[in-house]
Order: structure tokens, then sequence, then C-alpha cells
């Protein structure tokens, strides 16, 4: 081999030094990231996976929890007096490894339960179970704090979860290291993610609901019924009443029910929470 042909496989020295700079100096903006790492592609420093994932890293600053989190009404809650048979069943239902545990006040976050620090006394007698003897600190976060500063918080001190407050001090959902790391490397899925789990219950008067879910079983589930309505499934009935396809946010009632529109795109609603009001 020449060394003519070796510098042929060679990045020029003004590309190679960019790079350098690149993980070491805060570019001025994410074009100028998309541009070096165009170059550093065209050079074969790195691959389209590569890239994708440095883009969406530097992205990732300018990123919020309020953008990621779990919202508040798809949040699988548990109660530190609430009945323990009750709690380990919709813990095995919801599937999920931790879980906040909220006090009686408005917006109280008393700490975070794991699944497994039920193991040793799943066997024992439940009368004598005791959540505050098992439930550890949560982390608590601003809706507007950047997602990359608490990815770096999480690998400190090795938590998995953080509820996000509101600035009135109201929650409005979690956070977790997954969601997280799915901004950076797209979705994952674990042996705990269910497709086929259309309606769930998350807590004594809320449920989650796959948009697809058809409206019969909904209206076996809750006593309903919709004559004449047109429409298969429960997104159908949403935006029958509403007149328009909804966005994240939109609210319709129904009765005795409040439903909302928890995750969509541009072209369909995916998830709707459901909440029966109590104060009637």
């Amino acid at each position: 081999m020449t060394n003519q042909d070796t510098e042929k496989d060679q990045p020029p020295s003004s590309l190679l030094n960019k790079i350098k700079r690149f993980f070491t100096i805060k570019p001025s903006s994410l074009d100028d990231v998309s541009v070096l790492l165009e170059d550093a592609l065209s050079a074969r420093l790195i691959d389209k996976e590569a890239q994708f994932i440095a883009e969406r890293a530097i992205r990732l600053g300018d990123t919020t929890v309020k953008a990621i989190m779990v919202p508040r009404v798809e949040m699988v809650t548990l109660a530190p007096d609430e009945d323990p048979m009750s709690m380990i069943n919709r813990i095995i239902d919801s599937g999920h490894s931790r879980y906040p545990v909220l006090g009686p006040a408005k917006n109280e976050v008393q700490g975070i339960l794991l699944a497994k620090d039920l193991l040793p006394i799943i066997n024992k007698d439940l009368e004598d179970l005791s959540l505050n003897d098992l439930i550890r600190d949560i982390k608590v976060v601003p809706e507007s704090k950047k997602a990359d500063s608490l990815l770096e918080e999480f690998k400190k001190d090795r938590s998995h979860m953080a509820i996000v407050m509101d600035e009135y001090g109201t929650i409005s959902g979690l956070v977790t290291i997954e969601d997280i790391l799915e901004e950076l490397v797209g979705e994952i899925e674990d042996e705990h993610d269910f497709d086929d789990e259309d309606l769930i219950q998350v807590s004594e008067h809320e449920y989650i609901a796959d948009a697809t879910l058809e409206l019969s079983e909904f209206e076996n589930k809750f006593n309903k019924k919709f004559n004449g309505m047109d429409a298969e499934t429960l997104a159908g009935l949403f935006i029958n009443k509403l007149g328009f396809l909804p966005k994240v946010g939109d609210k319709i009632e129904l009765d005795d029910m409040i439903l909302a529109v928890t995750a969509a795109d541009k072209r369909k609603i995916k998830k709707i929470g459901i909440t029966i009001k109590t104060n009637l």
C-alpha cells in the first residue's frame, strides 16, 4: 500500500479537528451539529446509527421532562393505607416494577415502592403489611427540568424514576430513566409491555384505555349504552362527541365520567384516560 493510498483512507485533518472539538465544545446550534455529523458520516468516522443517537443526544439538552413524562392520569400509584390484597392485585395487573406512593393530602408524595421489595413478605400475613416500612425516597423534579440533566442525576444516584410537579406544586406526571433513553434510541420494549391490555385500572376511580377499545366492551364495563352512535371504538365515540380529531388534553364528559386524550399523533388517538367523578 502506498502512502498516497493510506492518505486517501484518512479523513482530512480539518475534519478530525472538528470531530475532536465536537466532543469538547458545545456547538452553537443544532444545525452545526447536523452538519458536523454529516461530515463525520461521509468520512466514515461514524455510521448511520451513531449519527442518529448523537443528534438525539444533543437535542436531549433542549427537551424538558414535561415533553416525555407519563401523564398523571396514566400513573399507577399506591396509597399507604390501602388494602394489601387490592394493592398486590393492581401491581400484578399493571406489571410495573416501581410504584409512586401518594399520601392522603393532595399532591403529597411519600416515596416509591419497588415491587421486588414485596417478594420476601408475599407469603406472610398481609394484615401486618405496612408500606411505610418498604417505601424508599423518590426524586421530585419540575416540569421545566431538562432531560439530559435528569439523566445525569439518575446515573449519579442510581435512581430510575422521578415525580414531575408543575409550577403550582401539582403532580403532573412521572418520568423514568427508560423514558429518557427512548428519546435517544427509540422505543424500548420489555417483558412488561402488554399490547393486548386495552383497559387498565390505575386507581379506584381512574382507568387508561387503548383508543381501539371496542365500544361494546366499554359499554359493558361501565354499564353505558350509546344507542345510534356511529362509532365502533372508544376513539370513534370521542371523535363523534367532539366533532373533530382531538389532540392530547382534549376532554369530553359522559354522565359520571370524564374522558381525556393522553396520547395521540397527527393521525389518530392512541390512549384515553377515564376518570369516574365521585362528587355527584
